[in-house]
């Protein structure tokens, strides 16, 4: 079979079917290619699209990862600084308990009301050693040592009214020096004065009595003694509370004989004179406290 093609001129041009058939199957064949590559382009274009988002997801999780890492990291701070204080408020309840215990033991009170040991208490090792402390349990820790604080304070104030009522009320009136011994002297006043080490004009909010090493210092009022050890500045410090707000301090001492919890009388050697702390030569630092500020002792002394 074949097809005739006539032009206009009167010319013409012959096609056998089989040269179609041929060109037809060519012109599939052209778009078949086209096709697959398209497909292979747009397949590969595809891959890498999704490769780029794979990528991406797995930045962002892994700046998740870091975030979560980093707050935890701050979050263990925060636990390790409350342990910290949970700790110091636990030291300082032992002090309050152990000062309270003995004031009770010199005063010769009975155990009941002011048993500061605590109940009995008790319970198996925790042999699990996966347990870790949280915040919450921490802060909870931290309000019930502030409640029992508190408790141990309004105790103390009033094992404190015991004691001053029954036992050294008459003496507790401030009075005197703290130094009497021959060759002892006011060296320093209360007052602005030339500081010793910095050579600047400072406050001396207490009274100086310089004398020989190894003399006695002794309580100028009945108290409890509060304080019976070493405080930066005072070198070695005695504090004695007098009630009603009032309390006096002996600083620089050589060496301190009365001991935390002790009830001492007017008059009695507390501590011996030495040159302990910010000092310049054997000396007796006197303050007179009220209500926790200092005041001038001068009143006191000449009383």
């Amino acid at each position: 079979m074949s097809v005739t093609v006539t032009y206009s001129n009167g010319k013409h041009t012959y096609f056998k079917l089989c040269n179609i058939y041929w060109l037809i199957a060519a012109f599939i064949a052209v778009i078949a290619v086209s096709i697959a590559f398209s497909g292979f382009i747009y397949s590969n274009y595809s891959s890498q699209a999704i490769q780029l988002k794979i990528a991406k997801a797995q930045q962002k999780h892994q700046q998740q990862a870091d975030r979560i890492l980093s707050l935890r990291q701050e979050t263990n701070l925060k636990i390790a600084v409350f342990a910290s204080r949970v700790g110091m408020l636990q030291a300082e309840v032992n002090r309050l308990s152990l000062l309270s215990d003995e004031l009770a033991k010199n005063a010769n009170l009975t155990r009941g009301e002011f048993d500061f040991t605590g109940a009995a208490i008790g319970g198996p090792i925790d042999t699990d050693s996966s347990y870790a402390v949280d915040l919450q349990t921490l802060l909870e820790e931290m309000d019930l040592l502030s409640l029992e604080i508190n408790n141990r304070s309004q105790q103390l104030s009033l094992l404190e009214t015991m004691l001053l009522n029954h036992n050294i009320t008459d003496e507790a009136v401030l009075s005197g020096r703290p130094v009497i011994q021959r060759g002892s002297w006011l060296s320093s006043p209360y007052g602005v004065r030339k500081d010793p080490f910095t050579g600047q004009a400072t406050m001396h909010k207490g009274i100086d009595f310089a004398g020989n090493n190894g003399m006695n210092i002794i309580a100028t009022g009945a108290g409890v003694v509060t304080w019976s050890g070493r405080r930066s500045g005072y070198g070695l410090l005695i504090e004695i509370n007098h009630g009603n707000g009032l309390s006096s301090r002996y600083a620089h001492a050589k060496e301190l004989i009365a001991k935390e919890g002790d009830v001492v009388g007017k008059g009695q050697t507390i501590a011996i004179m030495g040159s302990s702390g910010r000092s310049t030569g054997p000396h007796v630092h006197y303050e007179v406290l009220k209500s926790g500020r200092q005041v001038d002792p001068k009143r006191y002394v000449y009383r």
